[in-house]
């Protein structure tokens, strides 16, 4: 008899060939997004720090309350991950759909790897001892994983729009056909990624199934959390957009008709639930308890049920 999980992700595997795939379909998906933003309209606002802020004191605090109260350190281990991971970076593709600020989430998305690198190589060793690694080994290790698919696809963005204004003499805008591939580049990379993660952590572990099923539970009300608290922080700290982003229905059509506030608390949310759950996976994997990666492989699936419910409800307004 197979596997439970097994049995019921035989669709799923039926991806997991594709896998190679899924750095380009990241890579051209950013490259179209970051596209549309101007480098030099990059701001830092209020609610990027108090989102990041609460991401690291969150993070503590659910490893701190459920490790003292259960003495379970993987799942103590699982919900700190749901926490610590930092913003997806298909988060700016989601937010523009919704009518957020692609600019400011994409400047946040920037802060919250780069933050993830220098804290992670901190706090994991002191969670997981038996992950010995001293900070700079495992800062450049990360920030390895980190830059090719973050800061790639931004210079090429941007040396693109540098090259387009030089020849053509005005400003690079993405045509309105050309600025929907990022979503169809995203539906591709969250089902082959779907695929990779709940073959290499749900169906490998199902003997935890009492764990499994924990974090299930516990990332869903993670993902409550932070998309909640998220959308409350962008609507009390709301941000200005200073380019043309923000307005230009050619660019970001979503965000026209919304106010500051209910642009930001849209950002905001994305900013602080949709999380980079490869990244967190790789992480686990790599410095934590080799079950640990069930935090993030159980996370992905409500912020991808978030996710939908948002756009579903944004598509039936129109």
């Amino acid at each position: 008899m197979k596997p439970y999980f097994v049995h019921h992700t035989l669709s799923l595997r039926t991806f997991l060939p594709l896998q190679p795939s899924l750095p380009w379909l990241i890579f051209f998906m950013l490259f179209f997004t970051f596209c549309k933003v101007n480098p030099l309209d990059l701001r830092l606002h209020r609610w990027h720090w108090v989102v990041l802020f609460l991401q690291i004191f969150l993070s503590l605090a659910a490893y701190a309350g459920v490790y003292f109260w259960t003495g379970n350190r993987i799942i103590a281990q699982g919900l700190m991950l749901c926490f610590i991971m930092p913003t997806a970076t298909a988060a700016p593709v989601i937010a523009g759909k919704l009518g957020g600020s692609i600019q400011n989430l994409t400047a946040f998305t920037l802060l919250s790897n780069l933050a993830t690198t220098i804290i992670v190589p901190v706090l994991f060793p002191i969670v997981y001892p038996a992950a010995e690694k001293a900070f700079w080994p495992a800062f450049t290790l990360i920030l390895s994983h980190i830059s090719p698919l973050l800061l790639g696809p931004f210079f090429a963005a941007w040396f693109l729009r540098l090259g387009y204004q030089k020849i053509q003499k005005k400003e690079f805008v993405l045509s309105s056909q050309m600025a929907q591939i990022p979503f169809y580049l995203w539906v591709a990379s969250i089902i082959v990624l779907t695929a990779v993660v709940t073959q290499t952590t749900l169906t490998n572990y199902e003997s935890q199934i009492t764990n499994i099923l924990t974090l299930l539970i516990l990332s869903f009300f993670a993902c409550l959390i932070q998309f909640g608290l998220g959308k409350f922080i962008g609507y009390k700290f709301p941000a200005p957009s200073k380019g043309k982003d923000y307005q230009d229905v050619l660019v970001n059509p979503a965000a026209a008709p919304k106010t500051m506030s209910g642009v930001s608390s849209i950002t905001a949310g994305q900013a602080f639930g949709q999380k980079n759950t490869s990244l967190g996976v790789w992480m686990a994997q790599t410095y934590l308890d080799p079950l640990a990666p069930l935090g993030a492989a159980a996370y992905i699936i409500w912020q991808n049920v978030f996710n939908s419910v948002q756009l579903m409800v944004v598509a039936h307004k129109k």
